[in-house]
């Protein structure tokens, strides 16, 4: 009658769903400000500022960041009741009901409006695409291509790191450049600064190349197909 381990662990899983979404709250709110330009919100999930004409606010995703701390702190609620109470039923677990019921609220709310929020963001993909093909991001991919012509690792960093801290752009260095810094350049080193390459080479499970993501897409489509 006094146990209420369940009632925790349904309260953890709720409170791991609201760190979820808020962190996605989080990457959406930070790609829809000027400075990335990744997203844009649509505006029946957003409101206008009082002040500024121009500006527009992500509230619900804001809202749904904050809500995190509600759903942590129905579970310390919980574990607080609980921590002090000696065995049989005790008058003090009644106090479980409104954490629990306001977690389910909660999260229901903001895994429906997740649901209908994401369908309507408007995607920038010339600008994520054209901030992806900075050369320097692929500094990793061009260590790894002095690798494969049998520079060890340790010295192909050192190389490469070298390079970047020139002040010119990895793929903006001559020829002579790449071959001063080491003979193992070849002709071929401009194939490094290519990001779909780049991403195909992430092959390993878990990776992000093309048909990674494509396969995990299938698979949570499938997962996630009403019966």
């Amino acid at each position: 009658m006094s146990d209420r381990d369940f009632v925790g662990d349904f309260l953890y899983s709720l409170a791991m769903i609201g760190i979820h979404l808020s962190r996605f709250s989080e990457d959406l709110i930070t790609w829809s400000t000027s400075e990335f330009g990744f997203v844009e919100f649509s505006d029946a999930f957003a409101t206008g500022s009082s002040l500024m004409p121009q500006k527009k606010n992500p509230d619900m995703a804001e809202l749904t960041r904050g809500r995190a701390g509600r759903l942590i702190g129905n579970l310390v609620t919980l574990l607080t009741i609980l921590k002090g109470l000696p065995s049989a039923y005790n008058r003090d677990l009644q106090e479980d009901k409104e954490a629990l019921f306001d977690s389910v609220d909660t999260v229901r709310s903001a895994l429906e409006l997740f649901s209908a929020m994401l369908p309507e963001l408007t995607i920038n993909r010339e600008r994520m695409e054209s901030l992806a093909n900075d050369p320097q991001l692929l500094a990793t991919d061009l260590a790894e291509y002095l690798v494969g012509k049998g520079v060890p690792f340790r010295e192909a960093h050192a190389i490469v790191g070298k390079l970047a801290a020139s002040g010119k752009r990895l793929n903006a260095l001559s020829n002579e450049e790449f071959r001063a810094a080491s003979n193992a350049f070849g002709e071929d080193v401009r194939e490094v600064f290519d990001v779909r390459r780049a991403l195909q080479r992430r092959s390993a499970t878990g990776s992000p190349s093309p048909e990674n993501i494509s396969r995990q897409i299938a698979r949570w489509r499938e997962l996630l197909e009403p019966e």
